[in-house]
């Protein structure tokens, strides 16, 4: 029997098997396709594009016209809360700006997207902490409208990705410094448990404003901390265990009491070794399973280990079959993916992470096609 794609969501979500396996293509910025490569994409389709839109300005991520997504038969649909109040953010030219949280964001004339160039707590005190002009999460009028359009998407019979903004790590990364934060949790450890303390008490009051609006509308809640590098975590599991995971188990923990939807988690990298840990915070549904990252790669190993207890979706190689390969080697790929991750429900077809524009479009459409006719239950073998 057909499902609807929200309905096909969820069941693959809740571990079950639907008619076939579900398609996340443009519902977030890690699922849809980088600025300069969706006017490809677009008039392959033979789709025309409205204005520009984005998820992330700085990042370029294009949120998708609802003909495109349809075409590509993607069975969700993103929503977003507006910008936050802030007295940071500000355009500087068309090549700089400055966000919500006052990071400076630049794009080179070479580049195709920003490259975060400031952090503003670089050389910040604990006490800095306090002063600081922190953006108004909770303002009401970043809801205004929004449980409509929430409710209209499940209406339509799609199901809702809503895009929380929601990070601690990440968050504190931009703002700290990479280099500067990953110093701090050995030499300072106290200044980075107070900064994730204080980005903890501005977003828990933020999420249950927004999940008071529309938690009854959300299919899937993204949030995320980019937690992994190629080999391994960035952090040993030993030191994520004490500074991190205690207030990623609390803000998951509040935001799970006021919706039903899945938790969306998005870290790059290898992070094979932090998944239980993750599953234990409350994590639903990973992504983007990097499969060029080390463990990552063993798909059949993730599925076996963790499947009953996550869902995975991504695991559609970017790095070197979605670019480099032929439409027919982007099939063998989606369907391998299929053969690892779909059994028994628990997987949501994507490629890994935002498409840049040196994938043929025709890969892109060839990657969508596949899920539909490879993904169609019960699965083959």
């Amino acid at each position: 029997m057909s499902l609807s794609p929200r309905q096909r969501v969820l069941c693959a979500l809740n571990h079950e098997e639907p008619d076939r396996v579900p398609l996340f293509i443009g519902t977030s910025g890690a699922t849809t396709v980088l600025g300069p490569g969706y006017e490809p994409l677009t008039a392959q389709l033979g789709v025309r594009a409205g204005p520009a839109r984005w998820f992330s300005k700085p990042l370029q991520y294009t949120w998708m016209d609802e003909e495109v997504l349809l075409r590509l038969g993607s069975d969700g649909r993103p929503i977003a809360p507006g910008p936050a109040e802030s007295s940071l953010r500000r355009e500087i030219s068309a090549d700089c700006m400055v966000d919500d949280w006052g990071v400076t964001w630049r794009r080179a004339p070479s580049s195709l997207y920003f490259e975060m160039t400031e952090a503003p707590l670089r050389h910040a005190t604990i006490a800095d902490l306090d002063r600081y002009p922190w953006p108004k999460l909770a303002s009401p009028a970043r809801f205004v409208g929004l449980a409509e359009r929430a409710k209209a998407i499940q209406d339509a019979g799609y199901a809702t990705v809503l895009l929380s903004g929601v990070t601690l790590f990440e968050q504190a990364t931009l703002l700290r410094g990479l280099d500067t934060l990953l110093m701090d949790m050995v030499a300072d450890e106290e200044f980075f448990s107070d900064l994730l303390v204080k980005l903890k008490e501005l977003m828990l009051p933020y999420a249950a404003a927004l999940l008071e609006q529309v938690g009854a509308f959300t299919d899937v809640f993204v949030t995320g901390d980019d937690l992994g590098m190629t080999a391994g975590p960035m952090m040993s599991p030993k030191t994520y265990r004490r500074l991190i995971k205690p207030h990623e188990a609390e803000l998951l923990g509040a935001i799970k009491k006021q919706t039903s939807g899945k938790i969306f988690f998005h870290s790059c990298g290898n992070v094979y070794a932090l998944l239980g840990d993750l599953i234990d915070v409350g994590v639903d549904l990973l992504n983007p399973v990097q499969v060029s990252a080390g463990e990552m790669g063993d798909t059949a190993r993730l599925k076996r280990e963790f499947g009953e207890r996550l869902s995975f979706c991504g695991g559609i190689d970017t790095q070197r079959v979605m670019p480099h390969g032929t439409p027919d080697d982007v099939r063998r790929e989606v369907r391998r993916r299929i053969k690892d991750l779909a059994p028994g429900g628990g997987y949501v077809a994507a490629a890994v992470h935002c498409l840049q524009p040196d994938v043929p479009p025709q890969n892109i459409v060839a990657m969508c096609e596949e899920v539909a006719v490879a993904g169609c239950y019960p699965l083959p073998g």
